[in-house]
């Protein structure tokens, strides 16, 4: 594919021009050696794809033997290309409760947690700033990670926004950081971020959230917020831990993510996963596609959506996933992915 195909878009208010699919890197150090990612990496930059997030607490699952696995990784690849070339974007890891080898597990996200994270980056990046900085997940009591509603009696202490983009605002004077982003965020967080932005603190340019077939609540409040204030999202999981490949509706023991790392896979255990990943890959079937490149034709082609990250094993992923940016779904397959998310709303939250 020439690199020329695969569209740009700005990045919120920012001076960032993402391409719209982006590349995740949680499997690298974990299912993906280093060579393997390097050349997984090589081929994705080949066909314009120069935008790779990763995290501190990467790979997944997270284990004191493979921590900051990722990060390395895409530091060994990132010095030997013009670093002006490639947008990195990284997170530093919310409260740490299970793992005590992230910064010895605090469960703050105070200040001098925040730049003890984004200097234990810089360097397993080998680099001198990053492009974006991104707040994993919030420290307050939230609804995330396959939770669909909030619990006030779970209420706790945690540091707040003010102080998270104060922290955020000293590392962007000191040329650590471009931009900054939230990941896993809800309409209160990011508008009250974007209130503190008013008062002379960073402006969150972007937000990572889970999008995908089994999970629009994206599409509810936090989709107005982000139009009309100029927060692009980041949508990762499009495939649905697998789901949306088809291959789990095909044989639930399938090979993959879900049956090798159960434990995380929590949002897709519900019990209309099985049958709406079973509908909208038999609609793909209909068409003429893959379930695939269905699921990823509708993240690539969502007006909200400034880039999809992709997450991949091996080259053949990776060529699919880049492939599907040329599938163009129509209306009347528009409409009957519709019909079958009104009969399996959000069963992935």
């Amino acid at each position: 594919m020439d690199s020329k195909d695969i569209a740009r878009r700005r990045l919120g208010r920012s001076s960032l021009d993402v391409p719209a699919i982006g590349l995740g890197t949680m499997t690298f150090g974990q299912q993906v050696d280093e060579r393997s990612a390097h050349a997984l990496m090589d081929e994705a930059f080949e066909a314009g794809i120069d935008l790779l997030d990763a995290a501190e607490m990467y790979p997944v699952p997270a284990r004191a033997e493979t921590s900051g696995a990722t990060e390395r990784i895409v530091g060994s690849w990132l010095a030997k290309k013009p670093r002006d070339k490639v947008i990195v974007a990284t997170k530093v890891a919310g409260p740490a409760r299970g793992m005590p080898w992230i910064r010895g597990g605090p469960l703050a996200l105070d200040e001098a947690n925040i730049r003890e994270a984004v200097e234990g980056s810089l360097r397993r990046l080998g680099t001198d700033h990053i492009d974006l900085y991104q707040i994993h997940w919030p420290a307050r009591n939230v609804p995330m990670f396959g939770q669909y509603e909030y619990d006030p009696a779970a209420e706790r202490d945690a540091a707040s926004l003010r102080s998270q983009l104060e922290a955020m605002d000293r590392l962007i004077a000191e040329g650590k950081v471009r931009h900054v982003g939230v990941s896993n965020e809800t309409p209160w967080g990011l508008m009250t971020c974007l209130r503190l932005a008013d008062e002379g603190l960073p402006r969150v340019v972007s937000i990572q959230n889970a999008y995908h077939l089994m999970n629009r609540t994206f599409d509810f409040g936090l989709s107005e917020v982000c139009v009309r204030e100029q927060v692009s999202l980041l949508a990762y999981s499009p495939l649905g831990f697998g789901h949306l490949s088809g291959k789990y509706a095909d044989d639930a023991d399938a090979a993959g993510r879900i049956t090798e790392f159960p434990q995380f896979g929590q949002r897709y255990f519900k019990e209309n996963v099985a049958p709406a990943s079973r509908a909208y890959a038999a609609l793909a079937r209909e068409h003429g596609l893959t379930p695939a490149q269905l699921a990823l034709a509708f993240c690539y082609r969502r007006s909200t959506v400034a880039s999809t990250l992709i997450g991949v094993t091996n080259a053949t992923q990776l060529r699919e996933n880049i492939s599907a940016w040329s599938v163009s779904l129509s209306d009347e397959l528009c409409r009957a992915i519709d019909a079958i998310h009104l009969r399996y709303t959000h069963p992935a939250p």
